[in-house]
């Protein structure tokens, strides 16, 4: 095996998500593993005690440190920072601590590569590195980073957002995404896929990716009958789901159901449709090697024209394009 190795250091703090810490961990130890002798990650956990300290997570589970933050030193390969919430009445905010910012500060100049995973990117952006960049976080905490660091472009949909050699990842199990990727640029997309599959993970999503489906980017109607009504949509996308058919099915009039359907959604009834079925679509271009005239007609599409149109409107590409990059099937 080569000598050559690769010094990930992962940031630790008390209640930290531990999935943000473990799941990057079990990436690199995998590409270890499956690399044949390619890759040699050396994975540290540095915390703001003494080497050795037991850290709390936010899952009550303890991890120990193998390095105190001062004992960390130049010559980092990558840099991983996780992040902790404080929850509020009003929702959960990302834990900025003054300690850990400044620790960042300090070691971001002798790092090759900077990643956050999850809220960890108001920790980055607290620290300076996220300025004139474009960055990604959990989408519950995206409108207070763009408040709170107005330099930093806020883009809340990508599952990871690559800027320069500063990585930012989406909600907590988008540490695994952004690890692969890491993996990929090291070594190669071959070995990010072996090590995906031996995670059984979802192969491996790219950055460009929504972090959050059509039905849970809609927040829960007032209305009991509405939220009924949008489970059969989703269980019904290759049936009759025309506003004039929904209307019926609710039992009230046409302009009636429209006005209360984008009241209780923030959307028109096509639009929601639309976009469930576009989702749909993406599923199968990912997963499947099925013609696009079988996808059209399963996500209720109907044509290769109407799959076509509604993807330029909903993700602004087209199937064949969006097959090309997110495809995770092999031929």
């Amino acid at each position: 095996m080569s000598e050559i190795s690769h010094r990930v250091v992962i940031a630790v703090f008390p209640d930290v998500d531990l999935l943000d810490v473990t799941g990057p961990a079990e990436v690199f130890t995998l590409a270890n593993r499956e690399a044949g002798g390619r890759a040699r990650y050396r994975v540290q956990l540095a915390g703001p005690g003494r080497a050795g300290e037991a850290v709390a997570t936010s899952a009550g589970v303890r991890v120990v440190t193998d390095l105190g933050f001062a004992d960390v030193g130049a010559g980092v390969d990558t840099l991983l920072v996780p992040g902790a919430v404080d929850a509020y009445a009003d929702g959960p905010r990302p834990r900025i601590d003054p300690h850990v910012v400044d620790w960042i500060k300090d070691t971001a100049p002798h790092t090759r590569r900077i990643a956050s995973v999850c809220v960890g990117a108001h920790l980055l952006a607290a620290a300076g590195l996220l300025d004139g960049r474009t960055a990604t976080t959990h989408w519950s905490t995206a409108d207070q980073l763009a408040a709170d660091h107005p330099a930093v472009t806020v883009d809340p949909d990508p599952i990871f957002v690559r800027s320069g050699r500063v990585w930012t990842g989406a909600g907590i199990s988008a540490c695994l995404d952004l690890a692969l990727a890491l993996v990929a640029e090291d070594h190669g997309e071959d070995l990010a896929l072996t090590v995906a599959r031996h995670l059984v993970v979802y192969l491996k999503r790219q950055g460009g990716q929504s972090q959050f489906s059509v039905p849970i980017s809609r927040p829960p109607a007032s209305r009991r009958d509405i939220d009924e009504l949008r489970l059969y949509i989703a269980d019904h996308l290759d049936a009759d789901l025309s506003a004039a058919t929904l209307a019926s099915r609710m039992c009230l009039s046409e302009r009636h159901f429209a006005r209360v359907f984008t009241q209780e959604t923030g959307t028109t009834p096509a639009a929601y449709v639309e976009a469930l079925r576009v989702e749909a679509a993406r599923r199968l271009l990912e997963s499947t090697d099925q013609p696009l005239d079988h996808i059209a007609q399963a996500a209720g599409l109907r044509s290769v024209e109407t799959l076509h149109r509604a993807f330029r409107r909903q993700i602004a590409t087209s199937p064949g394009a969006y097959r090309r990059r997110f495809r995770t099937t092999t031929a």
